[in-house]
């Protein structure tokens, strides 16, 4: 199977997945920074802590405490992250660069919105955020700046943090 994904056709797959990814993301991100009314978490998160009671929860007491005492506080910072980093990782995806980290913040911003007791379209992106990661791979970019960038990225690497240059000897 690992052929296959790597094969010459399967880059046309990763594409079409990170394409339908990244658009999701921009025009979402997108939405948040330019809709009329500014964009806040507040009423998301509030609602969170209040899905975190009752005989069913729908939101983990662990995370309605992280909510309550982490994100309601700086709920400033959360809304530029959430619209910005919906727009970046987009962007990363869509472009092919950094695709798997770009591909790992899509899965962490798409299972925080689940936590906080969201599904939408939540469940199938975290499917195929992770499907560009764990199948795909570094072949999942191959169609994009990861193709240009990854060699350049993996030598300057190498120059940098080469084991003699870290005064370390190989066996």
């Amino acid at each position: 199977m690992r052929d296959f994904f790597s094969s010459r056709n399967a880059p046309w797959i990763w594409l079409a997945l990170r394409l339908y990814v990244g658009y999701e993301f921009v025009t979402a991100g997108w939405e948040k920074i330019t809709g009329p009314n500014p964009f806040d978490a507040t009423g998301f998160l509030n609602n969170a802590i209040k899905m975190s009671t009752g005989a069913h929860p729908a939101v983990q007491p662990w995370f309605a405490s992280f909510v309550r005492s982490f994100a309601l506080p700086n709920v400033g910072l959360f809304n530029f992250l959430v619209k910005y980093g919906e727009v970046l990782v987009g962007l990363a995806l869509i472009l092919g660069f950094a695709t798997i980290f770009a591909a790992a913040m899509a899965m962490l911003m798409n299972f925080s919105f689940m936590f906080a007791g969201s599904t939408s379209t939540n469940p199938q992106l975290v499917l195929l955020a992770g499907t560009i990661i764990f199948a795909g791979g570094a072949y999942a970019g191959h169609l994009g700046v990861d193709y240009f960038f990854r060699p350049l990225y993996r030598n300057f690497m190498d120059t940098r943090f080469s084991q003699k240059k870290l005064g370390h000897t190989t066996l």
